[in-house]
């Protein structure tokens, strides 16, 4: 219990100290230089009464300073971080471990030695954590920037054009899929409203907030402070997966591992289940007796107690669109979690704060009735349908082929054709209203999701379907699809190859490219070739893995340029197989036993890229130097980045 009010508290000082402008820990950066060898130094001034944690910290704990670069391949790393003066080491009460901090100053120095004698850019970012006895600020990107022989004459002008435009790249694609994913929140948020366990409680909520007072701006007041509640219960659930209190690795945990994606499935189908009428989803009667006692205490105690109370009576309707949210978040990584919970529970909580302020309002609200019941069963449809992607994750990721993408289909088309029928009334539950006729707007809501059907039965005839790509299987070895490449190229892996591929058996790469998926065998059929390797990190579960195959990848002038000028490499960092005895090892990373496929090629791209999202992509050219681009979903930044690896 302690833990959770220190963490509660940890999230309202994250929205106050940002409001307060608080920035306990300064930095500065300088380097010295001998020839090749050099000092990155990196001082951290730390006001009094704070301190900031140390390099090295336990897992489970708080979040631990650690340094980002850009692009590591620059340079090589001699040796571990050295810090003056040493950490103090405290046990904390939070996170129940002894973990390490600074007090006043620290200067934390990375020895590196540079590749060559160019003029060289190393940038990137300190990430940290400020804290004193009650508040901690949220994790914080303090950049940094080096140059070294900058007097020296460029011998590859073009290499700091790459590096930038695939910065350039990356910035892009994370922004438009931060903004995307801002939206899709606030949408939750707001459809969740529209729920029967929720729409019916906005009147008899805002009428708590001005009984028994003539005086409307306390009764404002109080109403102001349910909605910030509301926010803040959201935004805490998400902060608990966004602070690392369930481990650094649960995103990858969440994506891959065959009992949550089960367990996702299961919760899914029991909504769903639920929503159809079959049976009602409720908590225990004794939590919400508890605390809608408390709320009738009145003041802003009980505002509180009304918003906790409101929140777990619509869990029942709310969680498929938490539980959804989180799973993505958590995928996604950093502060996603809580990003979402909070744009969740702003827009959740936005109707009863405004009503509390203007209670007229209420009378212009549509009464409750069938229509919400008719909500109800449209999203019993849509969790059914898209419950089902748990259900591909465990298959993909295992590779026991089951579920096909033309069964994903098809089960798909029979759902959405379902709920077509049920928007002309054909088809009707237990609970729904009659409905003499169809309206206009259930009408055209057919047309809509019939449209739908047809453009997926299409998927079927090999369609790319493109717009959904990121939520279906790919397709498989045998489809139409991958007997063709864009631009109507059929490849002949035996003549692109320099030997069969290990793993072919199982892994294919989109539009039948023809590739390896072993770094080292792709690597060595390059050097014979003379041509440059290009690599992506990848993985069954990726979402935007997907989406960019099944866009920017579809763009013919990239198909051509990787199938004829680049060794492909495609590394899953999820895929299950066991490698062979020779092959398993411990790894330098985390000192843990390697035995499966995703997991060498995993261990490979954090220990050579200090990066685990993906899609990654690496050029290595035939001089050894290297290019990388993150995400993005812009046809042409991509064809540039693939065309550059060949110039």
């Amino acid at each position: 219990m302690k833990k959770i009010s220190v963490l509660f508290t940890l999230i309202f000082a994250t929205f106050l100290i940002n409001a307060q402008i608080v920035n306990p820990t300064k930095w500065e950066f300088d380097s010295k230089q001998n020839g090749k060898e050099v000092d990155l130094i990196f001082k951290a001034t730390i006001e009094s009464g704070w301190h900031l944690y140390d390099t090295d910290l336990p897992e489970g704990g708080p979040i631990a300073t650690s340094f980002v670069f850009e692009d590591s391949t620059l340079f090589e790393f001699n040796g571990k971080i050295l810090k003056e003066p040493q950490p103090e080491i405290h046990f904390d009460e939070t996170f129940q471990l002894n973990v390490g901090y600074f007090n006043g100053q620290a200067i934390l120095t990375q020895k590196i030695k540079l590749k060559s004698d160019d003029p060289v850019e190393i940038k990137g970012f300190v990430l940290f954590m400020s804290c004193n006895d009650e508040t901690c600020t949220p994790p914080e990107e303090s950049k940094f920037q080096f140059k070294f022989n900058q007097t020296a004459q460029s011998t590859s002008s073009l290499t700091e054009d790459i590096t930038l435009n695939s910065e350039t790249s990356m910035n892009n694609g994370s922004g438009q899929t931060l903004w995307l994913f801002i939206l899709i929140s606030a949408l939750a948020g707001f459809a969740a409203i529209l729920t029967p366990c929720v729409f019916p409680m906005i009147p008899m909520t805002v009428s708590f907030f001005m009984r028994g007072s003539e005086d409307r701006g306390k009764s404002i007041r109080t109403g102001v402070f349910f909605g910030v509640s509301i926010v803040l219960i959201f935004t805490l659930l998400g902060g608990l997966f966004s602070i690392g209190i369930f481990g650094p690795n649960v995103g990858s945990v969440l994506s891959t591992h065959w009992i949550p994606n089960l367990l996702f499935f299961i919760l899914f189908l029991v909504f769903s289940i639920s929503f159809f009428g079959a049976f009602e989803l409720v908590l225990p009667s004794g939590l919400v007796n508890k605390t809608d006692a408390k709320a009738d205490k009145g003041g802003m105690v009980g505002a509180f107690f009304m918003a906790l109370t409101t929140v777990i009576v619509s869990f029942s309707c709310t969680g498929p669109f938490i539980g959804a949210l989180i799973i993505q978040a958590v995928q996604d990584g950093g502060l996603r979690p809580l990003l979402g919970m909070f744009i969740f529970g702003l827009a959740f909580a936005t109707p009863f704060t405004l009503l509390a302020i203007f209670p007229s309002a209420l009378n212009k609200l549509p009464k409750s009735g069938g229509w919400l019941n008719s909500i109800k069963v449209v999203f019993a449809f849509i969790l059914l349908a898209f419950g089902l992607k748990f259900l591909s994750n465990i298959d993909q990721v295992y590779g026991f082929g089951l579920l096909s993408r033309e069964i994903y289909l098809s089960i798909w088309i029979v759902v959405f054709s379902l709920l077509g029928l049920y928007f002309l009334g054909k088809i009707k539950f237990s609970h729904d209203s009659d409905l003499p006729f169809v309206g206009v707007g259930r009408l055209f809501l057919s047309i809509i999701t019939f449209s739908f059907v047809v453009y997926l039965f299409t998927g079927l005839l090999g369609a790319q379907l493109s717009a959904v790509s990121a939520l279906i299987p790919p397709e498989s070895e045998n489809s139409y699809l991958s007997s063709r490449a864009s631009n109507g190229r059929a490849f002949n892996a035996a003549e692109e190859l320099c030997g069969p591929a290990k793993y072919a058996d199982k892994l294919h790469l989109p539009n039948g490219l023809p590739g390896y998926f072993d770094f080292e065998q792709g690597l060595a059929c390059a050097k014979e070739q003379n041509k440059p390797l290009f690599v992506v990190f990848k993985g069954h579960a990726c979402s935007n893995c997907k989406k960019m195959e099944n866009t920017v990848w579809e763009d013919a002038e990239v198909m051509n340029m990787l199938s004829q000028k680049y060794v492909v490499v495609g590394l899953y960092t999820d895929d299950r197989t066991k490698l062979p005895e020779e092959e398993i090892f411990i790894s330098k990373v985390d000192g843990e036993e390697k035995d499966n496929l995703g997991e060498k090629n995993l261990d490979l791209q954090i220990s050579k890229y200090q990066t685990n999202s993906i899609p990654f992509h690496v050029i290595i050219k035939p001089d050894g130097s290297e290019i990388k681009m993150g995400v993005t979903f812009n046809d042409e930044v991509f064809r540039d980045f693939i065309a550059k690896g060949i110039q």
